[in-house]
């Protein structure tokens, strides 16, 4: 009887021993079959993710992040704009501070993390995220902020355009929650809409600008307001001229020069709640503007929701905003 015992205990040890060596072999293998797609199997296994984010060089690299995160941290307003219509906005725990109305609900109930441009480095801490997100103001901050947690840094891709960019950032972001079905949903009218736009620009020639301080920038199609010149189609008849992405100070003499048919203005003192600064409208109220053709058939087109063109660019609720500014004085 003692012989049979021993026999069976020794049996069952080598039993549990191989269940648990295939165990890790498998544990192991699922590990490396994680992919930047996500698949949903592997990152619950795992509960990580793998996806494409930028660094502070602002160069794509491979961030491996906490699939389905409980903690966000959000300093960049277009990815807290996914964020919330991808409805996970009960999982943010601390923002950066905005005026955008459909994005201050945060500001009110979530800690504060600073501002766009400057992180409170404390109170990110504080909050214990699993997960943070931020735009290219903060590239700098990138390398300190990986410290605390996983940093996700999505930018606006000019060359790709602002409809798929928002497209390919918000399934970035689905991806890492488990949402990518409600991604094409959400930007199930977009296409048609610029559509209908580019129909109305077809041919015709704008001025892009913006006003600050009191002084005229013209825009090119590299930076702000692009989705004017690359997906509406307006020729841009001043974006050769131009070297910077925010744009180079011009003269009211170069607008009579080009004479363009449309202008588009940027109020940016709006957009940031510049105190005492004098309104786009009241700079560009002048005899050399008159001059014009955009000015005399009343073709000027001051954007309604400056501080979302500015500050919340690349967001769902912005693009839906940024084509109701324009289709409300085009269409």
């Amino acid at each position: 009887m003692k012989k049979y015992v021993v026999k069976r205990f020794i049996a069952l040890t080598l039993a549990l021993a191989a269940t648990a060596s295939l165990a890790a072999c498998s544990t192991a293998n699922n590990s490396s079959n994680s992919s930047s797609a996500g698949s949903s199997v592997s990152a619950e296994q795992n509960k990580t993710i793998t996806i494409t984010s930028l660094n502070a060089n602002k160069e794509e690299i491979q961030v491996e992040v906490p699939y389905d995160a409980k903690r966000i941290a959000v300093l960049d307003m277009p990815s807290l704009d996914i964020i919330d219509n991808l409805g996970l906005g009960e999982r943010v725990v601390g923002t950066s501070d905005t005026s955008i109305e459909y994005l201050t609900d945060y500001v009110d109930n979530t800690e504060s993390l600073g501002t766009i441009k400057e992180a409170d480095f404390e109170a990110v801490m504080a909050v214990e995220p699993d997960i943070i997100f931020i735009g290219g103001r903060l590239a700098e901050s990138y390398d300190a902020l990986s410290e605390i947690a996983p940093v996700v840094y999505l930018s606006t891709d000019t060359e790709l355009g602002v409809v798929e960019s928002v497209r390919k950032n918000a399934t970035t972001i689905a991806s890492i929650f488990g949402k990518e079905a409600q991604v094409d949903a959400l930007m199930a009218d977009f296409d048609d809409r610029i559509a209908a736009l580019n129909e109305f620009a077809a041919g015709k020639n704008a001025v892009i600008g913006m006003c600050t301080s009191g002084a005229f920038s013209t825009l090119g199609n590299d930076g702000r307001c692009s989705i004017i010149g690359r997906e509406l189609g307006f020729n841009n008849i001043a974006s050769d001229d131009v070297t910077s992405t925010h744009g180079n100070e011009s003269s009211f003499e170069l607008l009579v020069e080009l004479n363009p048919e449309y202008m588009f203005i940027l109020d940016r003192d709006a957009a940031i709640s510049t105190e005492g600064a004098k309104l786009a409208e009241e700079i560009m109220n002048n005899e050399l503007v008159a001059k014009t053709d955009a000015y005399k058939n009343d073709n000027i087109i001051y954007l309604a929701h400056p501080s979302i063109w500015y500050t919340a660019e690349g967001g769902i609720t912005a693009l839906d905003y940024m084509l109701s500014d324009l289709e409300s004085e085009l269409l």
